[in-house]
């Protein structure tokens, strides 16, 4: 019975403070440790992670293929950090016209959030916000979280039909010590059954269809009265000669 009471103290301190040495009954010591990310003063290739949101009937809703970079400035030197696909946890929402995907870390280290909207048959970015809770860059120094966020109307605008792609990737930044790379980007938001993708998309084609017809036939206009007028003044020179 003694030996349990003196063993609770130290459980109770190893959840409350990070980092405690715990005794064990064989003499040696353990370590509760609370993951940090590393900073890296070197930039290297951040590996491509596949990510993705399902609705309520198991569907697709959301997916972002992308390596994601964090790079964070102190004293206007640049650190590094790349999120590795295979300890990140995925969450999100699916609604109708708006929904989002998070990307975290173990103990909310590190996080990336993609919020999406609908409108007119498009989707986009309406706001992304990021954080990160690395290791102290040196003894003695301080914990710091590094967070932000941005806002935009239409990030990453896109047709409902399509996906967004770019090789080259995006540099986004979110806060004045903090930008998050993304290469390569590919992501789709609010995917559509093969019975919807049908009728939404072949509306979208015949707009398209209709678009290109009538530039076609604008351009034939502008062709034919160009002919016209200079077919006009050639008369007129040979009139003048005459």
């Amino acid at each position: 019975m003694n030996a349990q009471t003196y063993r609770w103290p130290s459980v109770l301190l190893a959840v409350l403070i990070p980092c405690v040495l715990l005794q064990r009954t064989d003499g040696s010591l353990s370590e509760a440790h609370i993951y940090q990310p590393i900073l890296n003063p070197n930039e290297s290739v951040p590996s491509q992670g596949s990510y993705a949101v399902k609705n309520y009937n198991g569907s697709l809703c959301v997916t972002v293929v992308t390596g994601v970079e964090y790079i964070i400035t102190e004293n206007k030197i640049n650190w590094y950090f790349n999120l590795d696909p295979s300890g990140v946890k995925v969450n999100g929402y699916c609604g109708k016209d708006v929904a989002d995907i998070s990307l975290t870390l173990p103990g909310d280290a590190a996080s990336l959030q993609f919020n999406f909207k609908k409108k007119f048959n498009k989707f986009y970015v309406s706001q992304l916000n990021a954080h990160l809770s690395p290791q102290p860059l040196c003894k003695g120094c301080i914990n710091k979280t590094y967070s932000g966020q941005i806002t935009s109307e239409m990030l990453f605008l896109t047709p409902v039909c399509e996906t967004f792609k770019s090789r080259s990737g995006f540099l986004i930044s979110v806060s004045p010590a903090m930008k998050i790379k993304l290469v390569p980007l590919q992501m789709k938001a609010f995917i559509l059954s093969d019975r919807e993708y049908g009728l939404e998309c072949l509306k979208e084609s015949k707009k398209i269809i209709a678009m290109v017809m009538g530039a076609v036939v604008m351009t034939l206009i502008f062709i034919v009265m160009l002919s016209f007028l200079f077919i006009r003044d050639r008369r007129r020179q040979g009139y003048e000669r005459m």
